[in-house]
Order: C-alpha cells, then sequence, then structure tokens
C-alpha cells in the first residue's frame, strides 16, 4: 500500500525553499515531501476525519462517479464534490472523467507527517 508523505513548513519558509530551488541553490530529495502544509492546524483543516473517511472510501470501494461518493459516504453531492476539488488541490486525490462521470481516484490511504526546518544557509 503506498503512503504519502506530507511535510509541514511555515509559509515563509517554504517560499524561500521555492526560491531556493527556482535559482537552483538546493535540489530536493527524492525523499522529500511533494505535498506542503503550513502548519499542522491547515493540515487538520484538509485532512479532518471526514475527509479521510471519503479518502477511504475512494481507495477502497473505487466508486465509477462522484454521485456513488456521494451515496457512500452518505453526504450531499455539492460538499463531495468541493471536496473532491479540495483534496484534488492538495494531490491527495485524483480525478478522471469516463463517459459523462467524473471518477474519483485515491492516490494512497495512508499518510506520514513530517515537520521541515528549511534554513537558507544549511543550502547555500
Amino acid at each position: 500500500m503506498r503512503k504519502i508523505k506530507i511535510g509541514i513548513m511555515p509559509k515563509e519558509q517554504y517560499r524561500q525553499r521555492t526560491i531556493d530551488i527556482a535559482a537552483g541553490k538546493y535540489i530536493p530529495s527524492r525523499n522529500e515531501p511533494k505535498i506542503w502544509f503550513n502548519s499542522f492546524k491547515a493540515m487538520g483543516e484538509v485532512l479532518n476525519e471526514k475527509n479521510m473517511e471519503l479518502i477511504r472510501i475512494i481507495y477502497e470501494k473505487k466508486p465509477d462517479s462522484l454521485t456513488t461518493l456521494a451515496r457512500l459516504s452518505k453526504r450531499q453531492l455539492p460538499n463531495v464534490s468541493r471536496t473532491v476539488r479540495t483534496l484534488q488541490a492538495y494531490k491527495l486525490i485524483e480525478t478522471e472523467r469516463k463517459h459523462k462521470a467524473t471518477v474519483p481516484i485515491a492516490k494512497a490511504k495512508n499518510f506520514k507527517v513530517e515537520s521541515y526546518d528549511y534554513m537558507l544557509e544549511n543550502h547555500a
């Protein structure tokens, strides 16, 4: 089972890290997270209990549409659609168009969270 690594880094440090990557001063390792939040609170707002349950349903049940996902999760379709867009924006899930349906695809159902402290002087 695939596990997604999530990083927590304050916004200003993440911004500096991005600038350093663009300038060639820092090359991220393959093991670094691809998904970042600026605080545990921000991560908790996205990966709350209801959304984790939605990811679990997507991963295990493989619904063929958002309508099916709404039925399986016992949530309203507009709510599911908004949540899917948010999870997709954070690259926690993907969607695929099949016929006229939007099919959600979970990238993983387990996550590993790591806190990072990016210091420019460590990478100069």
